[in-house]
Order: C-alpha cells, then structure tokens, then sequence
C-alpha cells in the first residue's frame, strides 16, 4: 500500500516496458514492511536533465534508479559521486543527501563483484581481462580495481573506448596494472565477456575460447537469456561461470545499502522477486 508517508524510488530511463527492477524491490519492500516503492518513470533524453531536478524537489523522493539512455548524462547533473561512477564513467543510482545535495554512484560492476566472491573465486590479487570497455565493461572494471586486481586487461574493438577507459583507471587506481590490447585469454584467472557478441547462435564468440583454460572464471553480462552460446562453450571447457542475471541480483543488496534500507541477500531477492 502506498501512502503519504512512503518513500518513492523512481526508475528512470526511457522506454520503460522491460523494466525489471519494480518486480524484485517492491516485492522485497512489501514482504519485510518497509515504507518504500520504486515507480518506473519514463523520461525522454531531451526532458531529463530539467526533470531529474525537478523530481527530487519532491518533500516525499528517497532517490532513483537510472538506466538507458540516461546513464551517462546523469554524471554531469550530481552534486558528489562516487569513484565507481568516474571510472565507469555513468551512474545508475542516485541519493538526496540529508543537506539536499544529489549523490550518485555505480552499482553494475559491484554486483559482478560481489557474484564472484560469493562463488568463492578470489578477486584480490587476480589477472583479469574485460572484453568489451562501453558502460558495463567500464563498470566490472572499476569494481574489479576496488576489489584488488593486480592487472586488468582491457580489449574494446573501438580502440578510443578502451584508451578513455584506461585513462580513468590510471588516473584513480595509479596502483593497477592495467593495459589494452588483445582478447587472449591465455594467463587470467577472471574473462568477462561484456560485449553484445555471443547472444545470438551464429554470432563469432567474444573470446577464443580454445585458449581459455579450465580453471578459468568467466562472466557474462547479458541478461535476456540465461546460458547464452559463450557460456556453453566455457562451460564445456570445465570453467566456473557467472550468468548475466546473477549480476542484477548481486548488485541489488548494494543499492538498499547505498538508500539506507535494510539489506538482504542475492538469493533471497530471487525466492521473492515476480519476474514470471
């Protein structure tokens, strides 16, 4: 039940008919008593900077969850952000500070994360490869640089995107090792595949997967099928795997952390959530 008290999260992008976030948080909201609802609001990119203010004017805004397209130009809208949102360079979460300033961070890559330790992979002190430096490449990149990382290889067929991409982590992980070049898969102990390729049968895979070994963890980040022709072909290798929606979970129990909610667990969230 929505009252005059209860705290509306909106969920901005545009268009809104995929939206899944409504059907795994208000669930959750619902069945622990809290106060809260996210609202799917859909905001054409040419109304959204003019509206995001606007919006949180609102006496009753908690905060937002952004997604396509707004992602990128929600950075240059926010009072505080995050070093996660710099070096991916977008931001899908928004808070109302308690002194009205917006804060804003990036949760996609904290989820990938957060999936992998919980499958018992070390993350500290890894080789790790990205293919793919666009917005949730950029963001596994960032976590995986918090998280430890000894080197962070990045390939991107656009070279300019995987330079900037390199550049960002340079300039907040001066520590890391990191470098861009090749797909060769050879070495690493994490491949994340954050590329579209591999979705669809008859699409070249992303990486060779002949030169993946078998201890290898790998991830995926597509979300619109479970096991996509990547994952197969690494799991017939042997290798530990993470699916694109283990990612979506993982990354929900940081956000009701980042809105100062009660948090919950990946599992959980699935039990309840009426994804259908």
């Amino acid at each position: 039940m929505i009252t005059g008290t209860t705290k509306l999260i909106a969920h901005l992008g545009y268009p809104t008919e995929s939206f899944k976030a409504p059907l795994i948080y208000n669930p959750y909201f619902q069945k622990n008593g809290i106060d809260a609802v996210v609202v799917p609001m859909g905001c054409r990119p040419e109304d959204y900077p003019a509206f995001l203010k606007l919006l949180f004017r609102l006496s009753n805004i908690h905060g937002a969850l952004i997604t396509m397209p707004h992602k990128i130009s929600t950075m240059a809208l926010l009072d505080e952000t995050s070093t996660n949102a710099k070096v991916a360079g977008s931001c899908n979460a928004v808070r109302l500070s308690s002194d009205g300033r917006l804060i804003g961070d990036m949760f996609d890559g904290e989820g990938f994360v957060r999936g992998v330790l919980r499958k018992g992979k070390k993350v500290e002190g890894a080789h790790a490869l990205i293919a793919g430096a666009g917005g949730v490449g950029s963001a596994i990149a960032a976590s995986l640089a918090q998280a430890g990382v000894e080197h962070l290889a990045i390939f991107d067929a656009n070279q300019t995107t995987a330079t900037a991409l390199l550049d960002r982590l340079r300039k907040y992980y001066p520590q890391l090792d990191v470098t861009v070049g090749s797909a060769d898969p050879e070495g690493f102990d994490i491949v994340v595949n954050a590329t579209p390729l591999g979705m669809r049968r008859g699409d070249p895979l992303p990486i060779d997967i002949d030169r993946i070994s078998p201890s290898t963890f790998v991830g995926e980040v597509v979300l619109t099928r479970e096991i996509t022709p990547f994952l197969e072909a690494v799991r017939a290798r042997g290798c530990a795997f993470q699916v694109g929606t283990d990612m979506l979970f993982e990354q929900i129990p940081a956000y009701l952390e980042f809105f100062e909610f009660p948090t919950t667990t990946a599992d959980n969230l699935r039990a309840i959530a009426k994804l259908g």
